[in-house]
C-alpha cells in the first residue's frame, strides 16, 4: 500500500503529521548539527511550515478578540536554534517549536501575550506576562494595589479554571520594597510573573482542529492578558507637561 507523501508544492495545513513528532523525538536524541543539517528540509516541511500555517489561522481569528496582538506569522514564530552564547548547555537546537504573540509596541520587551509550543511529549498553551522587565513589573504591581480583587476574579472564573492552571508566580519571599506588607493583594503583588497555562497531549498537534483549540483557549485568557497590558501601556504613555499649574492643552 502506498503512503501519501507531502510534496513541496502542496500548501501547509494548520496541524501536524506524525512525522513531525517523530522528528522532534529524534532531535532530542541527536541534538547536533551533524544530524540536523541533512534533515533541515524535513524540519521545514514537517514542522516550520505547518507551524506557520497554525499561527496564521490563529492570528486571523485574533483580529476579533486580540487585535493588538496581530502580527506577521514569521514574527511570532520562534527560531529552532538555541542561543548558547552564555549557556552551559551547548546543544544547538530546541526540542520544540513555539510561537509568541506579543502586544503591538512591546515586541522587543515582554509585556503580556499568548504562547504555545509543540514537543514530542506535549502541547503547551499559555498566556500572560512571563518574567516582565523591571519597569513593567513595577507597573503591574502598582496596578494590583487597587485592582487585585478584579484581577483575581479573572483568574478564578469557572471556565478559566476548567481549562487552565495559574502560573507559578516565582514570587518574592517578602513584599517588594515600598509596598505595604499587610496588603490583601500581597500574594499577587509578590509575584514576578502572572498568567495561565495548559498542557495537552502531544497528539493534540495532529488534530485538524488544532488552531480552533488554540483560539478557544486564547479567548478565555484574553481578559487577563488585556488587564496585565493596561498598566504597562499606561506607564509608556508620555506624561503631559504642566505650565503654570495648567495642562499643556491650555
Amino acid at each position: 500500500m502506498s503512503r501519501t507523501v507531502k510534496t513541496a508544492s502542496e500548501p501547509a495545513v494548520p496541524y501536524f503529521r506524525p512525522e513531525a513528532l517523530k522528528f522532534l523525538r529524534n532531535l532530542a536524541r541527536h541534538n547536533d548539527r551533524e544530524w540536523f543539517q541533512p534533515r533541515k528540509a524535513t524540519f521545514e516541511a514537517e514542522l516550520k511550515e505547518p507551524m506557520l500555517a497554525v499561527v496564521r489561522k490563529v492570528t486571523e481569528a485574533m483580529l476579533e478578540f486580540a487585535p493588538q496582538h496581530v502580527r506577521p506569522a514569521e514574527k511570532s514564530l520562534f527560531r529552532i536554534y538555541r542561543d548558547t552564547r552564555f549557556a552551559s548547555d551547548k546543544r544547538p537546537y530546541k526540542t520544540h517549536v513555539a510561537a509568541w504573540w506579543s502586544h503591538q509596541g512591546l515586541e522587543k520587551t515582554s509585556g503580556a501575550g499568548y504562547y504555545f509550543h509543540v514537543s514530542a511529549k506535549e502541547v503547551v498553551i499559555a498566556a500572560g506576562a512571563y518574567m516582565p522587565e523591571k519597569d513593567q513589573l513595577a507597573a503591574i504591581r502598582n496596578w494590583l494595589l487597587e485592582n487585585h480583587e478584579s484581577f483575581r476574579k479573572l483568574l478564578q472564573k469557572p471556565n478559566v479554571r476548567r481549562h487552565f492552571t495559574e502560573f507559578d508566580g516565582n514570587a518574592l519571599t517578602r513584599p517588594p520594597k515600598g509596598f505595604p506588607a499587610e496588603h490583601p493583594g500581597m500574594d499577587l503583588i509578590k509575584c514576578r510573573q502572572w498568567g495561565l497555562g495548559a498542557t495537552l497531549p502531544a497528539e493534540t498537534a495532529l488534530d485538524k482542529n488544532l488552531a480552533a483549540t488554540l483560539i478557544r483557549y486564547f479567548k478565555l485568557a484574553t481578559p487577563m492578558v488585556d488587564a496585565l497590558n493596561a498598566p504597562i501601556e499606561a506607564a509608556l504613555k508620555p506624561k503631559k507637561k504642566v505650565l503654570f499649574g495648567l495642562g499643556s492643552g491650555f
